[in-house]
C-alpha cells in the first residue's frame, strides 16, 4: 500500500480524444506522482475507490465533470476538492450553465491555466483560483525551405477553434502568394469537415491532413514556419506552448486565452474570425521571408523566445503542487 496520499483525477477527456484535456491529464498524472498515488478516471467514483479512496479529487472541466465534483462534495465535503476550468468553462460555461457555476461553489480551489482565466471569474471567486501554466517539452528549431512559407493550424475541427477563419483566409489567398497551410485535426463537427474537404478541393495550397498523433503534430509544428491559432475561446492552448518551445513563431486571434499565453505585447494577433486580417499578415510574413518585406516571423520568434521558459515542467510542477497544497489546508473562512 502505497504511503503517498490518493488523488484521483477526474477527465472527461482519455487517451481516445487525443485532445487539449487529455494531453493536460497525462501530464499532471505524471508531475504529481512523487507526491501522490494518482489514478485517472472518466468520472467519481470509479472503480477503483472501493480499494483505494482519494484523499483529495483534482477534476478538470467543471461542467463536463459536474457530476462526478456534485458526488464528491456530496460523499466528502470536508475533503479538498480541487477544479481546473477549459477555455469553454470560463468563456462560455460558467455564464450560463448551472452544474459548472455550481462546480464552481463547490471547489476548495480554481485553477486557470493562463493569467488572464482569472479575469473571467466572478470577482468573489479569484481569491481561490490558481495560475498553473502548463508545460511542454523544448524541441530543436528545424531547418525550413525559403521556396515558400509553411502553416500550419493543429486542432479538431470544432466551432470553438474556429476552422472556418481558415478556410475564408485560404480561399483569399492565391496559390501564387508562395504560402501553404496544413490543417491537421478530425472532423468532430462533421459539417466542419465538409468544410475543409471543400476548401481543400479550390486551394491547392490549402491541406486538411485529417487527425495526427501527438508526435506526428509536434513534428509538423517543428517543420512549419508558422502556427495559426484563430480559436474562438481557449483555456491555454497546447499547441500554442508547443510552437514556442519548438522555435515556430505564431499567428493568433486576439482573445484572453491567446493573450494570456503570448502575453500583451506579442505583434502576431489578428482579431478573432477576421480571415482578411490573417491573410494579410500571412502575405507580410512571406514578403518578410522574401526580403522584401522587415521579417516579422524573426520578430515574433524573438518574442516567443521570451516567452519559452513559462511552459517548464517544473514551473508547472511547483505551481500544481501549491494549489493542491493550499486545498488541503484551506484558509479559515475561504471557502463557503
Amino acid at each position: 500500500m502505497s504511503s503517498k496520499p490518493s488523488l484521483c483525477l477526474v477527465t472527461p477527456a482519455l487517451a481516445d480524444a487525443n485532445n487539449g484535456n487529455w494531453q493536460t491529464a497525462r501530464r499532471w498524472s505524471r508531475l504529481l506522482r512523487d507526491h501522490y498515488a494518482v489514478r485517472l478516471a472518466a468520472s467519481w467514483p470509479d472503480a477503483a475507490e472501493a480499494k483505494q479512496p482519494a484523499a483529495l479529487l483534482l477534476a478538470l472541466h467543471a461542467r463536463r465533470s459536474a457530476a462526478s465534483i456534485a458526488a464528491w462534495a456530496l460523499s466528502h465535503p470536508a475533503r479538498p476538492l480541487v477544479v481546473a476550468l477549459t477555455g469553454t468553462d470560463l468563456y462560455r460555461d460558467i455564464e450560463t450553465d448551472r452544474d459548472a457555476q455550481r462546480s464552481l461553489r463547490l471547489a476548495t480551489r480554481l485553477i486557470v491555466l493562463q493569467d488572464q482565466g482569472a479575469l473571467a471569474l466572478p470577482a468573489r471567486l479569484r481569491s481561490r483560483c490558481d495560475v498553473v501554466v502548463q508545460s511542454t517539452t523544448s524541441r530543436q528549431t528545424l531547418a525550413k525551405t525559403g521556396r515558400r512559407l509553411r502553416a500550419v493550424v493543429v486542432g479538431h475541427l470544432r466551432d470553438e477553434k474556429s476552422p472556418q477563419t481558415i478556410f475564408a483566409a485560404a480561399r483569399l489567398l492565391s496559390p501564387h502568394d508562395g504560402i501553404t497551410i496544413d490543417h491537421i485535426g478530425l472532423a468532430l463537427d462533421p459539417a466542419l469537415g465538409a468544410a475543409a474537404q471543400q476548401t481543400a478541393a479550390v486551394c491547392p495550397h490549402y491541406r486538411w491532413l485529417g487527425g495526427m498523433t501527438h508526435a506526428q503534430a509536434r513534428r509538423r509544428i517543428q517543420q512549419a514556419h508558422v502556427l495559426l491559432h484563430p480559436s474562438r475561446m481557449e483555456g491555454g492552448a497546447h499547441v500554442i506552448m508547443e510552437a514556442v518551445c519548438s522555435g515556430t513563431p505564431v499567428l493568433a486571434s486576439h482573445i484572453p486565452g491567446n493573450v494570456g499565453m503570448l502575453g500583451a505585447g506579442y505583434g502576431g494577433y489578428f482579431p478573432q474570425g477576421d480571415a482578411d486580417a490573417l491573410a494579410k499578415l500571412l502575405r507580410e510574413a512571406r514578403a518578410g521571408q522574401s526580403g522584401h518585406l522587415p521579417d516579422i516571423l524573426a520578430a515574433l520568434h524573438a518574442q516567443c523566445g521570451l516567452r519559452a521558459s513559462l511552459f517548464a515542467p517544473e514551473s508547472e510542477r511547483a505551481a500544481l503542487l501549491q494549489s493542491l497544497r493550499t486545498a488541503q489546508a484551506p484558509l479559515s473562512g475561504e471557502h463557503p
